[in-house]
């Protein structure tokens, strides 16, 4: 093979290396909008500024914002509910969820069980306490 040959057969690996390497990395899969299973929240979720996990409550329905009001919270729109998350291992986060009407945040895992699906659980006593809620993606 010449010289020239060899050249171009570099440059063109060089060349894929490199738009392989440009190409954006997938976001995971739990990044994207949910909502609670009585419909009654809608949660954006996407990377935080220190890179864990977060998600924001986008919308809630008048009753929702209703009980926040009641307990204190004035705007529960806008309000962080996921806070922290970090991948523990495949398809796991952990992180705390912040429950409003209560006011408190909580040790939390969520597990995708689906891609339309995600099952949030917050726990209380070391881990001992725990209640589970699937949410779904909304389009």
């Amino acid at each position: 093979m010449t010289m020239t040959r060899w050249a171009l057969v570099l440059a063109g690996l060089t060349g894929a290396t490199v738009a392989q390497a440009n190409v954006p990395a997938r976001p995971p899969a739990v990044i994207g909008r949910w909502a609670n299973p009585r419909n009654t929240l809608a949660v954006q979720t996407g990377r935080c500024a220190d890179g864990t996990l977060c998600g924001r409550i986008v919308w809630a329905s008048p009753q929702a914002r209703a009980e926040a009001r009641n307990a204190g919270l004035p705007d529960l729109v806008g309000t962080q509910l996921l806070r922290g998350y970090h991948r523990n291992r495949a398809g796991i986060w952990v992180g705390r969820v912040f429950v409003p009407d209560m006011r408190r945040t909580f040790s939390s895992r969520i597990r995708q069980e689906t891609p339309a699906t995600l099952t949030i659980s917050g726990c209380v006593v070391a881990g001992l306490l725990c209640k589970s809620q699937v949410w779904h993606r909304v389009a």
